[in-house]
């Protein structure tokens, strides 16, 4: 894994072990992930925090489609509000 520059939106260690286990193992079946959940977490605080467009995220996070398909499944499962709501309330 690349390492990259922090952005002020990425969770800190704390946050991140808030919110991992709310994140669904991967399948049985299938290839393993190439992509770190934490990145692609990263990736949509930076994208929520600047508005910024889907294919306008920097190079250095996951590519735009991978982060939006983990979007768009998160969103539709509700893990995104849950997510959210958790690290709300660690504030």
């Amino acid at each position: 894994m690349m390492i990259r520059d922090t952005y002020p939106s990425d969770i800190n260690e704390q946050q991140w072990r808030d919110i991992a286990s709310l994140i669904p193992a991967s399948q049985k079946r299938g290839r393993n992930r190439s992509t770190s959940e934490r990145e692609v977490i990263n990736a949509i605080n930076y994208r929520w925090s600047t508005g910024c467009s889907w294919r306008m995220l920097p190079h250095d996070f996951p590519t735009w489609g991978t982060v939006y398909t983990y979007f768009r499944n998160w969103q539709r499962q509700g893990i995104l509000r849950d997510i959210r709501d958790q690290l709300i309330s660690r504030k």
